[in-house]
């Protein structure tokens, strides 16, 4: 039963620590997944992997709070995403462009 825990626990972590870029609630999720998974070591006898689980989950809360203070910044609004549109060069200006060397 511990094992199914354990990986149970891991996989939620993992889940989590990738969806982070979604938003704070992610990054909460995936503290409380270290913890879990801090718990499971420790109850599965491999403190040191116990203890450095409780400190991810330490880091990862800490990163949920700076995050939640400074808003999640995960929002897209149409301004940033037509000015990173108009970096981008024009497939009229590619195809025009002089080629050097060309015979």
């Amino acid at each position: 039963m511990l094992t199914i825990f354990g990986a149970c626990v891991l996989t939620f972590m993992m889940i989590m620590y990738a969806q982070e870029r979604r938003g704070p609630g992610f990054i909460l999720a995936f503290a409380v997944g270290c913890a879990l998974s801090s718990c499971y070591g420790f109850l599965a006898g491999t403190w040191p992997f116990g203890v450095v689980e409780a400190i991810w989950s330490v880091v990862a809360f800490r990163r949920f709070l700076d995050q939640r203070s400074r808003g999640s910044g995960t929002e897209l609004n149409a301004e940033s995403t037509a000015s990173s549109a108009q970096s981008l060069p024009t497939s009229a200006a590619v195809i025009n462009s002089p080629r050097r060397g060309a015979l």
